[in-house]
C-alpha cells in the first residue's frame, strides 16, 4: 500500500483545482479510489474540503507536476524530506513496567535470583524494570514483603520476553562459567567403553598371570605329575 500524503483529501481537492493531472494519477498519488477523485471534480465529494497544497508542504515538487502532466502514465511520489531529522535514541535505564504489573515485579526478582544467580543486578534491572535496592532488599530477605513472596518467571508475568532473558543469561555464562563441579559427571571415551576387556587390563597383570601359570607347571613336577 503506497504512503498517503498528509490529509489525501484536501491534497486531491487541490490538484484538481490547480492541475492537470488526471484522476488516475491523483488517486495514486492520494491513495484514493479514481472514482471518488473523479466525484471531488464534480463537486459531489469533499463539499466544504479547503484544498492543501502539496508543494507548500514539501510532499511536492512543481517539477514532478509538470512532468506527470506532461506524462499522464507517470506516477507521482512523495517527495524526499530537504531536512532530516535525526533518530530518537532509546533511552536508557530501566524497563518500564505497566502499573497493573509493577507487583508482580518482587516475585520476579525473587525467582531470578534463586533460578539465575549468575545474573548480575545490572541485568535483573534490565529484564524487569527495578532498583538496585530492592533487589538487594530481597536477597537479604529484607524486603517489607519478604514472608509473601512467591518466585515467578517473570516471561509467564509478561515483564520481560523468553529472547531477553536467554540473552542475559548467556552474557552472564560467558563472564562467569559454571565450575567444574556443576557441570555434572564427565562421559567416557567410546573407544574406552567400548574396547575389550583384555585391552583394559595393565601390562603387570598380564604377565602375573603368565608368573602364575609356569609356578603350576613347576608344582606338578614336584608332585610327580606329568605336565605337556
Amino acid at each position: 500500500m503506497a504512503i498517503a500524503p498528509l490529509m489525501p483529501k484536501a491534497t486531491a481537492v487541490w490538484l484538481v483545482e490547480n492541475t492537470a493531472l488526471s484522476f488516475d494519477q491523483i488517486a495514486q498519488f492520494c491513495n484514493l479510489h479514481p472514482l471518488e477523485v473523479k466525484a471531488i471534480a464534480d463537486g459531489d465529494a469533499a463539499q466544504g474540503i479547503k484544498g492543501l497544497d502539496p508543494i507548500l508542504t514539501g510532499q511536492l515538487t512543481r517539477e514532478q507536476i509538470a512532468e506527470a502532466e506532461a506524462d499522464p502514465e507517470r506516477r507521482l511520489h512523495i517527495a524526499d524530506p530537504k531536512v532530516r531529522l535525526p533518530e530518537a535514541k532509546p533511552k536508557k535505564g530501566p524497563r518500564y513496567t505497566p502499573v497493573s504489573r509493577r507487583q508482580d515485579r518482587p516475585n520476579a526478582i525473587l525467582w531470578l535470583v534463586r533460578n539465575h544467580p549468575e545474573l548480575k543486578d545490572s541485568q535483573i534491572m534490565r529484564l524487569v524494570g527495578t532498583t538496585k535496592s530492592t533487589i538487594l532488599a530481597i536477597r537479604e530477605r529484607t524486603h517489607w514483603n519478604s514472608t509473601n513472596l512467591t518466585p515467578l518467571d517473570p516471561v509467564t508475568l509478561g515483564l520481560c520476553s523468553q529472547i531477553d532473558l536467554d540473552l542475559e543469561v548467556q552474557r552472564a555464562a560467558k563472564e562467569k562459567p559454571a565450575p567444574v563441579e556443576a557441570q555434572g559427571a564427565t562421559l567416557l571415551p567410546a573407544s574406552v567403553t567400548t574396547a575389550p576387556k583384555e585391552e583394559l587390563e595393565p601390562e603387570a597383570e598380564k604377565k602375573s598371570e603368565e608368573l602364575n601359570v609356569e609356578a603350576v607347571f613347576a608344582k606338578l613336577k614336584q608332585i610327580g605329575g606329568k605336565a605337556e
